[in-house]
């Protein structure tokens, strides 16, 4: 088995040393038609990223995952048309009026479903493929014993998140404004580099993670994704598509981080990966996790019996 690894990248520098590190893909986007990656990035780098890509024998992922409303449809086709003339290898989409145009208008843009958190049945994940996509993007609230039945039913790879931010919430509506508004209070910042987060009352200890952008407004997961301990299993189930998200695991951290990542591939690939080099590994990520982050499997070990 060949396991590829995709990585977010928040800049083409960074787009570089992720190439070194192992990726196999850069995931980028843009401020316009992308959703909640680390960096909104113009066109002039989503160009430059996808040249160094493919100058390393590597591969791009741009998202084009957004909520599609009326005035971005408006304006989707000439952004189409850039990501294909420059060639990118593939796109997220979530939003079937984006796929709609792709069809009707026969683009040469192999693309990947992505709806977030609605993508949790081999039968809609084929029920797309059937509709041309090469791929999906799984949901992060899977458990284990959901993904064992879904893993050998696929008919396209199927992307599982390893490591980094899961989303729970996504409103169109700029809450946290609406909020600075209401409460009379002075703008606190609103962005993901503000560090902001909402905790439950009956929890204070809690932190979901929340910023606010041009697509609406965004909350995390109390802990972030580190499937580090799964990893082999993951693979077994036929799981061979990981991504690691570094929305909020920025610079060099993030670049390690994939790293580490691309040592275990290695191990699962030649059947060598031990308990004891598990722990080691998952130790270094962790050194490497931003401070205050905590960490755990999400859904993965919940019955889904007990999900409501």
């Amino acid at each position: 088995m060949k396991v590829k690894i995709t990585a977010t990248a928040e800049s083409a520098e960074q787009a570089k040393s992720l190439l070194a590190a192992g990726a196999d893909t850069i995931n980028i986007g843009d401020k316009d038609f992308a959703l909640r990656m680390p960096t909104a990035l113009t066109q002039d780098q989503i160009h430059l990223i996808t040249e160094m890509a493919h100058a390393a024998g590597k591969t791009i992922t741009v998202s084009v995952n957004a909520l599609m409303h009326v005035e971005k449809m408006a304006v989707i086709k000439p952004y189409l048309d850039f990501l294909q003339e420059i060639g990118v290898d593939q796109i997220t989409v979530g939003d079937a009026g984006v796929i709609y145009v792709l069809q009707q208008n026969d683009y040469k843009l192999p693309w990947i479903y992505d709806a977030s958190v609605l993508t949790t049945s081999s039968r809609q994940v084929n029920f797309w493929a059937e509709q041309g996509a090469v791929g999906a993007v799984l949901a992060r609230e899977l458990p284990k014993s959901e993904l064992e039945a879904m893993g050998s039913a696929l008919q396209v790879p199927g992307e599982i998140l390893v490591y980094g931010a899961t989303v729970i919430h996504h409103s169109k509506r700029p809450l946290l404004q609406n909020y600075y508004n209401f409460a009379e209070v002075k703008d606190e910042g609103k962005t993901q580099d503000d560090h902001l987060s909402v905790s439950e009352p009956s929890d204070p200890q809690s932190h979901f993670s929340i910023f606010e952008d041009s697509q609406g407004t965004h909350i995390f997961a109390n802990d972030d994704l580190d499937m580090m301990t799964e990893l082999a299993d993951l693979a077994a189930m036929g799981y061979d598509h990981w991504k690691l998200d570094g929305i909020f695991t920025r610079g060099d951290d993030f670049v390690e981080i994939v790293r580490i990542f691309d040592q275990v591939r290695k191990l699962v690939e030649t059947g060598e990966l031990t308990p004891d080099k598990v722990l080691q590994l998952d130790y270094e990520v962790r050194k490497h996790h931003p401070a205050g982050r905590s960490l755990s499997h999400g859904f993965y070990d919940i019955d889904p019996t007990k999900i409501k």
